[in-house]
């Protein structure tokens, strides 16, 4: 079984997604510290051709909180200004009027406390919206007992522990994990690289890995699954 586990975050690029594709398993691992200035609740989207990052408000944010204690500041005229921000930058966009009611919907319905609640059911909701078939869990409800390990003994525990062979992780992954420290354990470790994804936005030059929202609003169902299948392990 190939495993992956990963920190949840708020819509987050097509890799991402690709991971999920990669491999039978993810755990969100929603106990570990959360990132300032990261990637769970923030993300890029396109506007005036250029990124531009989005913040989606929390609570006394600390890298001393764990991500599913920081809780959200997200009421709904916060929401309300997220989705205008989303429309004003996307209106003439291809699937547009495809898939800004789902988003629509999911922002105003969801009722999330805390971010990792909420970066969780943006990718559920994602996939949900692609056919993908996700099979998850949280690492703070089945591996709680190996929150004081160090960083990559404890991903090599809960893959253990999943009965998992095979680990994938990101590239950018290189200089935290080693193949050797994984193959002593009788593990593989792989990691997964993106293709060069582009496709058209507007009439200007292409911006790459912003959220997975710009690949929806410009690709429908069947060209993003496409997409998603344009990598490579290592």
């Amino acid at each position: 079984m190939k495993l992956a586990i990963m920190q949840p975050y708020f819509f987050p690029y097509i890799g991402y997604f690709q991971l999920i594709h990669a491999v039978d398993k993810i755990i969100f691992y929603d106990d570990v510290n959360f990132i300032k200035k990261g990637w769970i609740n923030r993300n890029n989207i396109l506007i005036n051709s250029s990124a531009f990052l989005f913040s989606i408000p929390c609570k006394n944010i600390s890298q001393n909180s764990l991500i599913n204690e920081v809780e959200l500041i997200f009421d709904t005229n916060e929401k309300e200004r997220f989705l205008k921000r989303i429309e004003l930058a996307y209106k003439k966009s291809k699937e547009f009027d495809n898939f800004f009611p789902v988003l629509k919907n999911f922002i105003l319905n969801d009722s999330s406390k805390i971010i990792s609640e909420l970066a969780i059911n943006s990718i559920l909701m994602v996939c949900d919206y692609l056919k993908i078939d996700l099979n998850f869990d949280l690492s703070s409800r089945i591996h709680s007992d190996s929150s004081t390990l160090a960083k990559e003994k404890r991903i090599q525990h809960i893959v253990l522990k999943e009965e998992a062979d095979v680990y994938v992780n990101p590239i950018g992954g290189k200089a935290l994990y080693h193949k050797e420290n994984f193959e002593n354990l009788g593990l593989k470790l792989q990691f997964l690289e993106s293709d060069n994804i582009k496709y058209k936005q507007y009439n200007t030059s292409f911006v790459p890995w912003l959220s997975i929202l710009d690949v929806l609003m410009f690709n429908d169902v069947k060209e993003t699954n496409k997409f998603i299948r344009q990598y490579h392990l290592t």
